[in-house]
């Protein structure tokens, strides 16, 4: 043991009453209580300095968590627009698809209707390839030989119409439109074998109407009036209806009408066809050898 001496002693007394006093604060931190809430308090003062530390940590915290959370958060609204818009998308190919079957079903519907109706059998055909050029009004058909398809057969669709048969092949067929410019056939106004309207009707192909010429200027003529094949061509049968009157100029009764006629069937948006498996009757020659009585030879 190391004993001191007096002098020591004295240099570390007032080191020892620093820390007696110290101790006896703490003590008496430790055991003094608040009045009101009858807690410790040096608990209140640990309380207090803990959250001025966590006070700015926690908020550092919170907004860092908070960003993280948004990001997050935005990421998910992004994935569910995409969804949403992808749906969207969906939705409408799946109405138009719809909408589509719809309009093709009743395009069926109306060749169907053509087939019950017409007294010739009809080969139901759609329309594969169209002439951009506009000097020709033809399309192709995916209908051919190998189906009945022959030259000249009448091609209708809604009830009206379209041309005829022009070139055939074995799984194909070409069909020139009325409208082209070099079509032609026998037509009446108003109903066959009752009136006495007749003329020739032809394409223009200009503005998608017809035009209807050689119409005596002294017959009566209306816009509106129903345009039908009389059969005299020898290619298409009668009572077949081209279209209706839409516009009609009189140039006085010794003079022939100026008549367009608007095609029944749509021309310029149609895509199922009906080929009529029609032959025209075979025209009988005419016999221009004209026989002469011969003389009996006197005997």
């Amino acid at each position: 043991m190391v004993e001191r001496s007096q002098k020591e002693v004295w240099k570390l007394t007032p080191w020892l009453v620093l820390v007696l006093l110290l101790g006896n604060f703490i003590l008496m931190a430790f055991s003094a209580k608040d009045i009101t809430s009858g807690q410790r308090l040096i608990r209140v003062w640990g309380l207090t300095v803990a959250d001025f530390v966590q006070s700015p940590v926690a908020t550092v915290s919170s907004g860092m968590t908070n960003y993280f959370r948004s990001i997050a958060n935005l990421r998910t609204a992004q994935d569910e627009n995409t969804q949403l818009k992808q749906q969207v998308e969906e939705l409408q190919l799946e109405l138009k698809a719809k909408e589509g079957l719809t309009a093709e079903n009743e395009r069926l519907k109306n060749l169907l209707d053509l087939k019950d109706q017409s007294k010739y059998k009809v080969l139901t055909a759609r329309i594969i390839g169209r002439d951009p050029s506009i000097w020709f009004d033809s399309a192709v058909i995916n209908q051919g030989s190998l189906n009945g398809v022959k030259l000249n057969m009448p091609v209708v669709a809604n009830g009206g119409l379209v041309g005829r048969v022009t070139a055939v092949s074995p799984l194909t067929a070409q069909i020139d439109l009325l409208t082209r410019d070099k079509s032609g056939l026998g037509a009446v106004i108003g109903q066959v074998g009752v009136s006495n309207a007749l003329g020739v009707v032809m394409g223009t192909s200009k503005s998608g109407l017809l035009e209807m010429k050689y119409v005596p200027g002294t017959t009566d003529v209306q816009v509106g009036q129903a345009v039908f094949t009389t059969g005299q061509d020898g290619i298409y049968p009668s009572g077949l209806k081209v279209g209706d009157i839409f516009d009609a100029k009189s140039y006085g009764s010794s003079q022939p009408y100026q008549i367009l006629i608007k095609p029944a069937a749509s021309l310029d948006s149609i895509q199922e066809v009906g080929v009529l498996l029609y032959e025209p009757p075979p025209t009988v020659p005419f016999d221009q050898k004209v026989s002469t009585p011969t003389k009996e030879k006197k005997k």
